[in-house]
This record gives C-alpha cells, structure tokens and sequence, in this order.
C-alpha cells in the first residue's frame, strides 16, 4: 500500500506584512538591518517547524509504547495537512453546529469567570479555611486556600477518533467529524486545550500504526480545524496503542483535571493477533494505569459494538449514542460538567 502524502509534506499557514520590511540599512546603532523580504523562506521555515514537531510527536510515541506490548509495532504519527476543500468542507458542516456550541459556551462562561475571580480555591488538602462540607467527601481536601490572581479553573481535554474502515457506515464518520468539530470550537471559546487525534491499524507492513495529530495543545493553530476534516475511514483499530499514547500526552499536561474521551464504532481488531480477550485485557490495563495517573476516561459508542465497548470501560465511563444527530451537542455538554 502506498505511503499517506501526510506523512511527507506539512505546512502551515503563516502570514506576512511586507509593511514590516525597514527602509533604512542601518539600525539605530549603526548596526546592519536584515530584511525579511523573502516569503517563501519564511514559508519553508514555517514548514521546518511542523516537520520538527511531527518528529517530536513521534519520538514520544515510541517512547511511551516502548514497555508495553505494542513495542514492536511499527509507528508513524502524522500531521496531516489541509487545504481549500477541506475548509469549505468545514464551514459546511459547521453552519448547523455553531449556534449550539455558541448557547453552550455562552452558558458556561460566566461560570467560568465566577470561578476565575474567587477568592478561595476550593477542596485543599490544607489551607486557611476549613470547609465544614467537604467532610462528607472523605477524600480529606476539608481546606480552602487563597487563590493566586493568575490561577484559573483547569480542564484539558483529548478526544480519539477511531479511523477504522468501518466508520464509513451509517453515517457514523460525518457524526464522528460533527462532534470533533463541536467540541473543537467549544474549547477554543471557552479557552480549554484540547489534543484531537484520530488512529488506524494495519496500513502497509511498514506502518502497523498510525496517529493523525489534528489538535494538540502544543502547537496551537487556527487552521487546525480545517485539519479535522482529514478523519477518514482506514483499516483496523489497534486502540489500547491509541489510548496509551494520548492519555501520556495528557498526563504530563499542568492542567488539574484530564479528560479522554473514546468516539469509536467499535471494538478493537488488528493483525496479527490484536482482538477478542487479549486486545480487551490491554485496554482495560491502560485505563486503570492512566486513571491513577488522573486520566478521566469517557467511551462514546456510535457503532453496532456498543455492549462490548460498554464491557471494555465500564458502564460507569460509557456513552450510548444511539441518536447520531444529537451527538455533537451531547458531547459538548458532557464536557461542560467537567469544568
């Protein structure tokens, strides 16, 4: 199979002002100006910077497989680039959605703002003020402290998109794209990171796995969204692989509370042998170690497998999305409890 043009040319868009080109050859201090007249330098560095991020990304994905069973698979995480179609393909989809995630943000900002101008953060494990009804908790956080002029609220949130072959049913893969999109601009209006990435299994031989980074709070970009409409159907799922990767991404982040959310059709399914009790009995290893690391996971099942999906996390972390039409707003909302 032929190797995914995303993984060989990125770029990203970089505006330029010949206005800011000097007309003098001399700096105040007699010293020489350096013009920067020149756009596609500034063009090709700007491409420099995505490839160096996208070996970053990388790197960091084998490291965090390096001591689990997926050691041996060969990785490649993408950024996948976009262009004129893929923009026009967002503002289409986006027309119906943006007047939801508007009422939503616009309910959830000034709580927001409530939180950020407190003068006391709540549920300390120490502090100057004893919370008389926190007792009830038992998780010992009974304090309230002061809090910091800079320190507001703390959410950060990952969505993965599973990309195998069978999302392109039913209409599960514009669903899928809707609710990214959703979520995507709620964040961005309410000022939350978020880390989008989608996965597919079993390319070729020499790509066993593959990870598109869409979003990541590391490299913020406005044309990310044109990115998100890159998410395709592909091949097999391997997604312990997948979950592992980004709640790594999101467990070293400063934000307090971290959020994992799993938009699948599915259960997992890749060669050789990555299925039935032995692809399930790993995922659900990698939940419960992350989860100790603080990762909050949440599986929105939008496929025929959803009680096996529902086994997989457990109830108490699973989404029946029956109604695909329902999901963008559902997920956005979900997502607004967390803060």
């Amino acid at each position: 199979m032929k190797k995914s043009a995303d993984s060989e040319h990125s770029s990203s868009h970089v505006p330029h002002d010949s206005t800011h080109m000097e007309s003098s050859d001399l700096g105040e201090d007699g010293s020489p100006r350096y013009h920067q007249a020149n756009p596609e330098a500034i063009a090709e560095e700007a491409k420099q910077k995505e490839r160096d991020f996208r070996k970053k990304l990388n790197q960091e994905a084998r490291e965090v497989v390096s001591n689990s069973i997926h050691k041996k698979v060969k990785l490649i995480v993408h950024r996948p680039d976009y262009d004129q179609e893929n923009q026009q393909e967002y503002i289409r989809l986006s027309k119906g959605l943006m007047p939801i995630v508007q009422e939503i943000s616009r309910k959830t900002l000034p709580y927001l703002e409530h939180e950020v101008s407190s003068d006391f953060a709540r549920n300390r494990y120490y502090g100057s003020k004893f919370q008389a009804d926190s007792v009830a908790y038992r998780d010992y956080k009974y304090f309230a402290k002061k809090r910091p002029p800079t320190e507001s609220p703390s959410l950060v949130v990952g969505l993965r998109v599973d990309e195998s072959a069978s999302m392109s049913a039913y209409g599960r893969l514009e669903a899928a794209k809707r609710a990214v999109m959703a979520v995507y601009e709620y964040c961005q209006l309410c000022r939350i990171p978020i880390l989008i990435y989608g996965d597919t299994a079993d390319v070729s031989k020499l790509e066993q796995m593959s990870i598109f980074a869409y979003t990541d709070f590391d490299k913020t970009d406005a044309n990310d969204r044109f990115r998100l409409m890159k998410i395709r159907a592909r091949s097999n799922n391997r997604d312990g692989m997948a979950l592992r990767i980004i709640a790594e991404r999101l467990a070293v982040s400063p934000q307090k509370t971290k959020l994992l959310i799993s938009i699948s059709d599915g259960q997992p399914k890749a060669m050789e042998d990555y299925t039935g009790s032995y692809a399930i009995a790993d995922m659900q290893q990698t939940i419960r170690e992350y989860e100790r690391k603080g990762i909050a996971f949440l599986a929105a099942a939008i496929g025929q497998d959803k009680d096996v999906i529902s086994e997989i996390y457990g109830s108490e972390r699973f989404l029946d999305i029956t109604n695909l039409q329902e999901f963008p707003a559902k997920l956005v909302r979900i997502i607004a409890r967390y803060l």
